[in-house]
């Protein structure tokens, strides 16, 4: 079982294209054969984690991927690392803006995603998706919920799981605006490329991904 989760709208957004991305992915995964469900988490701090580890009780997925907007971001970010802290820059959809907060009191400062980032990466550009490993998922719902679901999945062993951003959709975007964007179309296909990617993968390439900043 395949578990994809995208993001309610925030910010003053009508729409959010993890959402729209991680819905349509899993009905062309289930098309191709693979049980795949896809789960809508509030952009609210909690409340999102919540959500999550109530579906991975409904479910008991072998896989995860979540995905979330990184409005800005020209390509898909594969996220490496969810930090143990929040720090609202902007209010979540609730009011909530914590500031320097850890997101589980006592847990580690940090997890690592289990999904083959890299390969991932090389399998995403040779498709001709902008895509690169990221060094941060930010402090916002993004990072809480990349955070929750590493420390949920450590007491489920043999289920893999990991973050994705996704840029903003061209409809996002008001006219004359030089923001990057990719076409719903290719996000989709970017997520059910990470998909595949993980099944197929057991062992990580070992190629350069990193970052100087």
């Amino acid at each position: 079982m395949i578990l994809l989760t995208g993001f309610e709208p925030f910010g003053g957004e009508s729409t959010n294209p993890s959402w729209s991305a991680a819905r349509e992915a899993a009905a062309r995964l289930r098309a191709g054969g693979l049980e795949t469900q896809a789960v809508e988490l509030p952009c609210v701090f909690g409340d999102a984690v919540r959500g999550l580890e109530a579906a991975l009780e409904q479910y008991h997925p072998d896989l995860v991927i979540c995905a979330g907007q990184a409005g800005g971001r020209s390509g898909v970010s594969l996220e490496r690392i969810a930090i143990n802290c929040d720090d609202a820059r902007i209010p979540d959809n609730a009011g909530n803006a914590p500031v320097d907060q850890p997101v589980v009191t006592g847990g580690p400062a940090a997890y690592f995603s289990t999904l083959p980032v890299k390969a991932a990466l090389a399998d995403l550009l040779a498709v001709g998706i902008p895509a690169e490993v990221s060094q941060t998922a930010g402090t916002y719902v993004c990072n809480h919920v990349f955070y929750g679901l590493m420390h949920a999945l450590r007491l489920r062993p043999g289920t893999r799981g990991g973050f994705v951003h996704v840029p903003y959709e061209p409809a996002q975007l008001p006219p004359g605006s030089t923001d990057p964007a990719l076409p719903l179309e290719q996000l989709v296909e970017a997520l059910a490329v990470v998909v595949r990617t993980s099944l197929a993968t057991t062992v990580d390439l070992r190629i350069a991904a990193g970052a100087t900043q």
